[in-house]
């Protein structure tokens, strides 16, 4: 069928067309079935329909859609049903407990590459592995199919750095100093990191208010031989792009197949080249990874999988039922990160836990002996070397090397939340606490966050602050004071929940 084009400025993240239901009726085809598009060359994209946006004889072409074919609204194409691709089947198989074999997990990540397939049998696919997980050969598979799909970077030395945390656990900065401690000890680090998705600050985010984070994989490599790091985010690069489709569809599920974690991750550090990696897996309330049991099977998983890969992994648990040091949010967390480097000044749990971590890299990287790791990582803080290789990273992705914490701007609104007794900080929820600075604007506010001024078993006297909020905006500000009162997320020693009234007596 001769069907004339109409542009839709809409980015919709795979290939899709609308159709006048008539015309689809003429044609056999259903919503979410697809049609073949031919021009100068053939696309394959899935249907969508309408009754009045799209006239009958026209077709509506996505951003997506209309990019690769770069039609004007005056020019037709040809359109024709098209088969379900192969892979449709396969996840199929996956549905009813079948394993699969090297040769389909790849068709199946080609096409989930390609734009293939559509939402619901990528949310079919993800939801059969939630319940079945993959066989330690199939997630290794898939993997490997992650990393090939993809870009990839190759350095000419060794050995390549990385590190990863599986996530969690508000305040999480680390990377801010650990990727300067290693690259300051002369080992490679390019370190690619995500954007917040439930969080309030991914390290992209962060690194962000320092200097432009979106690059190409070859720019990636370049400035990384230049000055031994970076602190990019990967998201801008064409680095395992199927992880990307899968977490989109993984979201709104709100699940996460232990394959696909497993594979999500190593793909990642496959595709950089890295051989070295250390993995934080923070435990406990309120984290992804509830207990020590959890953690440690994870762990074996992990080591196990870099083993097929030929990476070198070692896996450290660490307490996430608080926050790592007193900030969440942005611009709270790069002041707090740069503060420890510029004068190591600042909490002891992002000093700690930075150093033990980074530690651990220095020992596998060979350039500390065992044992010795945590203490090089210390020293290299002490001596400035951290906060000069920082300079140095910020310089190359374009930012200024002359940044001080104290140039960096936060939310010129705040509000207190203060002790309403003497006594001691008895709960700390995490996810509250995250909850608070999303609502106060961040992470897309840079300078919105809270400052945690008692964590658990901490002292407070009546009248003290416990929380302060920054927001950029007044009616953001007002959201996050009336959700933090109503349900508090720190709760001090005998202090007054509730009222009940006996409704007898009323």
């Amino acid at each position: 069928m001769q069907l004339k084009v109409q542009p839709i400025d809409i980015k919709v993240g795979k290939y899709k067309v609308v159709l006048n239901t008539i015309d689809a009726k003429e044609m056999g085809v259903n919503e979410g079935d697809r049609v073949r598009i031919r021009d100068h060359r053939v696309l394959t994209a899935i249907v969508d329909f309408t009754e009045d946006m799209i006239a009958p004889g026209m077709i509506g072409l996505y951003h997506e859609v209309h990019e690769q074919l770069q039609k004007e609204w005056t020019e037709t194409v040809e359109v024709e049903p098209a088969e379900k691709p192969k892979s449709a089947r396969i996840i199929r198989k996956v549905m009813d407990g079948q394993r699969l074999e090297r040769d389909e997990i790849y068709e199946l990540v080609k096409d989930i590459v390609e734009e293939n397939l559509n939402d619901i049998e990528l949310a079919a696919f993800l939801t059969a592995t939630y319940i079945k997980d993959m066989s330690e050969d199939e997630t290794e598979w898939l993997t490997r199919a992650m990393i090939d799909t993809g870009e990839r970077i190759e350095f000419a030395t060794t050995p390549i750095m990385d590190k990863h945390s599986i996530g969690g656990v508000p305040g999480n900065k680390i990377s801010l100093l650990i990727v300067p401690i290693v690259a300051a000890n002369g080992l490679l680090i390019p370190k690619t990191s995500s954007r917040a998705i439930t969080g309030a600050g991914g390290t992209a985010d962060l690194m962000e208010i320092l200097a432009p984070v979106e690059f190409t994989a070859q720019q990636i490599k370049e400035m990384t031989e230049k000055v031994g790091g970076v602190i990019v985010w990967g998201g801008a690069t064409n680095i395992a792009p199927a992880d990307d489709k899968l977490i989109r569809i993984e979201y709104p599920l709100s699940i996460d197949p232990h394959c696909q974690l497993l594979a999500s991750i190593m793909a990642k550090k496959g595709a950089v080249g890295a051989q070295k990696v250390v993995m934080d897996i923070p435990t406990g309330a309120g984290t992804k990874i509830p207990d020590v049991k959890t953690g440690r099977k994870l762990a074996r998983d992990l080591i196990n999988l870099g083993d097929r890969l030929g990476m070198d992994v070692d896996c450290a648990l660490t307490y996430g039922a608080s926050p790592v040091g007193r900030t969440v949010g942005p611009a709270l967390e790069v002041i707090e990160a740069l503060q420890v480097l510029e004068t190591m000044e600042g909490p002891n749990s992002l000093i700690e836990k930075s150093a033990v971590l980074a530690g651990m890299l220095l020992e596998m990287g060979g350039v500390a002996a065992k044992g010795q790791g945590h203490d090089l990582a210390i020293e290299t803080l002490k001596n400035g070397k951290a906060f000069a290789k920082l300079k140095e990273i910020i310089e190359i992705q374009g930012g200024d090397p002359s940044v001080t914490y104290r140039d960096i701007k936060v939310g010129q609104y705040t509000a207190e939340l203060k002790a309403p007794t003497n006594g001691y900080v008895l709960e700390f929820h995490n996810k509250r606490i995250v909850q608070i600075a999303r609502l106060a604007g961040a992470p897309n506010d840079k300078g919105a966050g809270v400052r945690i001024h008692k964590k658990r078993g901490e002292a407070v006297e009546a009248g003290q602050p416990v929380l302060t909020i920054y927001a950029e905006k007044e009616d953001k500000l007002a959201d996050a004071i009336k959700n933090a009162r109503e349900d508090l997320p720190i709760v001090v020693e005998g202090m007054l929940l509730e009222k009940v009234a006996d409704v007898t007596e009323l």
